[in-house]
């Protein structure tokens, strides 16, 4: 099993990030990912969730509006949408695929003036 964060990088307030997750070792389509998030000196949180066929998506709460998730399953990949970044927006992401229990290694997002 693999998978492979990538998009983060450094932005200013306001801006937006795309994060992709790129999944091999076991059948994509049939599982449910979830995107979590770690700043730093605090626990992961959840951050999103979508189901196999795209028809459910759960984001947090106070992500509402700003974040999205979204799947192409024909090529495994997963996306978090970040839009209207905030400083405290600043962490480690990582993607997890629900059917295996696995997490990729993250790709750090760094919200800054």
């Amino acid at each position: 099993v693999q998978l492979v964060e990538s998009g983060g990088g450094l932005v200013e307030p306001g801006g937006s990030l795309k994060l992709s997750c790129t999944a091999s070792g076991f059948t994509f389509e049939h599982c449910a990912m979830r995107w979590d998030r770690q700043a730093p000196g605090k626990q992961r949180e959840w951050v999103a969730q979508i189901e196999t066929n795209s028809l459910y998506r759960t984001i947090a709460p106070f992500m509402q509006g700003r974040f999205f998730i979204s799947r192409d399953n024909a090529n495994n990949t997963v996306f978090l949408h970040l839009h209207n970044l905030k400083v405290e927006d600043t962490a480690v992401y990582f993607c997890y695929a629900l059917c295996v229990q696995y997490s990729g290694q993250g790709t750090q997002v760094t919200v800054s003036s």
